[in-house]
């Protein structure tokens, strides 16, 4: 038994344990970098919600503001228009033409409504896109994790099976 050979055996163990937990140490923080990045991600999600409630309250106040326009602008100008003609405009070409008007506008309300639809639509395509994006993020920084504590695994078992030849190469455990 040499003390070169018991330094050796003690050093190559110390190697693979050390080299194990620097890959636990960096498994680690791959993990956290993943979750700080999906946490990230996800941020967007409620960003993208804050903007759907934003967009939907001012199209509700845009079509408010509409209607009233459209009464008092449009449909008012006709009834005024007929009424200083002295028409009755509860009958005949006033009233066709009123009603006229009002299906113009509600097409046009209609439409915007549509587009209201459609940008809601695009909105929650976002935020599955993100939700999806952040779970990504978690996946490969548990996969990044998984591979560096592999790697530390078989560092270790590598150097337990260095220290064992070395062991038996200078007769450490009595053979």
């Amino acid at each position: 038994m040499s003390i070169f050979g018991l330094i050796s055996f003690g050093a190559s163990l110390l190697s693979g344990a050390s080299q194990k937990r620097a890959a636990d140490k960096a498994a680690s923080a791959a993990q956290k970098a993943g979750e700080f990045n999906a946490k990230i991600i996800e941020r967007d999600i409620d960003l993208l919600e804050r903007q759907r409630q934003i967009f939907n309250q001012s199209f509700a106040i845009e079509a408010g503001r509409t209607r009233q326009a459209f009464e008092r602008d449009v449909q008012g100008a006709v009834k005024a228009g007929f009424g200083f003609a002295g028409i009755d405009i509860s009958q005949g070409s006033p009233l066709q033409i009123l009603r006229e008007n009002a299906r113009e506008f509600q097409y046009e309300q209609d439409v915007a409504e549509f587009n209201r639809g459609i940008a809601n639509m695009q909105i929650s395509d976002e935020q599955e896109s993100a939700r999806l994006n952040a779970e990504l993020s978690r996946m490969e920084g548990g996969a990044q994790a998984a591979g560096l504590r592999a790697s530390g695994r078989a560092s270790l078992i590598g150097s337990v099976g260095q220290a064992a030849q070395i062991g038996r190469e200078y007769k450490l455990f009595g053979m």
